[in-house]
C-alpha cells in the first residue's frame, strides 16, 4: 500500500507507474481508473483515488476530478469543414437543440469542427478523459478517427452511423420515408420523369433519401431519369443542375435532397431560361430558413433539426446519468407544400 506523501515533497511530474506503485496495483488498473472503467474492484479503486490523490497525479481533467468521474463537459465533433458548417443552417439547429436541453443540466458544450483529424489532435483530446461524452454529426465513411473517439467515451451519433452496430446510440429522422414522400407527391402531381440532386452517398442521409426517391419511382412504374451528387452544399446543388442539364436528358421535375442543393439548382435553372414551377417542379429536404429566402418559396420535407439536437442530448445525459435510453430514436418528416410544385 502506499504511504503518506506531502505534495510539497513531490517531484513535477507524477508518473502513473508511480501511483500503481503507492497503491499497490497495476499500471493497467490505474489507466482504467483514470479512464472511467468499471472493471476495477472496489479496494483497487478506492486505494488509486487515493494514490492519485495524495501524488498529485493530473493527466488530464478526468484525474482531477476522479472523486465524481467527471467532467461535465461534452463534445460536439463534426466532421466537416467550417465553410460547410456555418454556412448550413442545419448544424445552427442542431447546436441549438443540444445547448436547449444541456442548458437544463450541468454539462457544458465543447465544438470540434474536423474534416479530418491529422496526429489525432481531435481524438487525443476526446479520449485524454477531457470530456464525458461527445455528439457526432454529419459523418462520412471516411471518418474513422471517430471510431476511436466511440471507443473511449459515450457517444450519440446525429443521423444513423456510418457502420451501423446495435449497441450505438443515434437519432435520426425517417430519411428513407421522407425521400418516398417527397417524390411521391410529384408522382401525384403528374410529373413523370423526375430526376434527383442526391447527397454524397458516403453520408448514410444521402444514401438513405436516395433510397426513398428510388422507391417511389419503381412503386410508380417510373424509370430513373438522372441522378447526381450534389454533396448537400449550394455549390454541390449548382454543378449537379448544370451536368443534368448539360446531359440533355428530359425531366419534368426534380427531387432535391436539401434546401441548399435546391438554391444553387434554382440559380442554374434561372441562368438557363427554365421557370419553376412553370417548366419543372422542385420539391426539397430540410425546411431551413433557405427554402423561403429563394424565389419560388420550397415546397420541401420538413426535418425536425432542433428536436433531433434535444432528442440527441436527452440521450446522451441518459447515458451519463446510468439510465437506459433506447439505442435508436427515429424522427418524423413533413411535406410543407409552397411554391415550387
Amino acid at each position: 500500500m502506499h504511504t503518506g506523501i506531502t505534495t510539497a515533497a513531490l517531484p513535477a511530474h507524477v508518473t502513473i507507474e508511480e501511483v500503481a506503485s503507492a497503491a499497490g496495483v497495476s499500471r493497467s488498473t490505474v489507466s482504467r481508473v483514470v479512464n472511467g472503467s468499471t472493471a476495477v474492484s472496489p479496494s483497487a479503486l478506492e486505494a488509486v483515488r487515493r494514490a492519485i490523490a495524495e501524488l498529485n497525479y493530473v493527466p488530464n481533467r478526468a484525474a482531477r476530478s476522479l472523486a465524481s468521474r467527471q467532467t461535465h463537459a461534452l463534445a460536439l465533433v463534426v466532421p466537416e469543414d467550417t465553410t460547410r458548417f456555418f454556412g448550413d443552417p442545419f448544424f445552427a439547429a442542431i447546436v441549438s437543440g443540444i445547448n436547449s436541453r444541456l442548458g437544463r443540466s450541468d454539462y457544458v458544450l465543447n465544438l470540434f469542427i474536423a474534416s479530418d483529424d491529422p496526429g489525432d489532435k481531435t481524438t487525443a483530446y476526446l479520449r485524454s478523459g477531457s470530456v464525458d461524452g461527445a455528439f457526432i454529426v454529419s459523418h462520412h465513411t471516411s471518418d474513422t478517427f471517430i471510431d476511436r473517439i466511440a471507443a473511449a467515451v459515450p457517444v450519440v451519433y446525429g443521423g444513423r452511423p456510418v457502420q451501423e452496430r446495435e449497441s450505438a446510440y443515434y437519432v435520426d429522422v425517417d430519411n428513407v420515408r421522407g425521400g418516398r414522400e417527397a417524390t411521391d407527391y410529384l408522382v401525384q402531381r403528374g410529373f413523370t420523369r423526375i430526376a434527383t440532386i442526391s447527397g454524397p452517398v458516403t453520408m448514410p442521409a444521402g444514401i438513405d433519401r436516395l433510397d426513398g426517391y428510388r422507391a417511389a419511382l419503381a412503386g410508380a412504374g417510373l424509370e430513373e431519369v438522372a441522378v447526381e451528387d450534389g454533396n448537400f452544399t449550394a455549390d454541390g446543388g449548382s454543378a449537379a443542375m448544370s451536368r443534368i442539364l448539360e446531359s440533355g436528358v428530359e425531366f419534368d421535375a426534380l427531387f432535391i435532397a436539401s434546401d441548399l442543393m435546391a438554391r444553387g439548382a434554382l440559380a442554374v435553372l434561372g441562368r438557363a431560361g427554365i421557370r419553376v414551377p412553370e417548366d419543372i417542379a422542385i420539391v426539397g429536404f430540410d425546411d431551413s430558413p433557405v427554402a423561403t429566402s429563394v424565389t419560388p418559396k420550397l415546397t420541401t420535407m420538413r426535418q425536425p433539426s432542433l428536436a433531433q439536437g434535444e432528442q440527441m442530448a436527452s440521450v446522451l445525459l441518459d447515458l451519463l446519468a446510468g439510465r437506459s435510453p433506447q439505442h435508436v430514436t427515429m424522427l418524423d418528416t413533413e411535406l410543407i407544400v409552397r411554391d415550387s410544385v
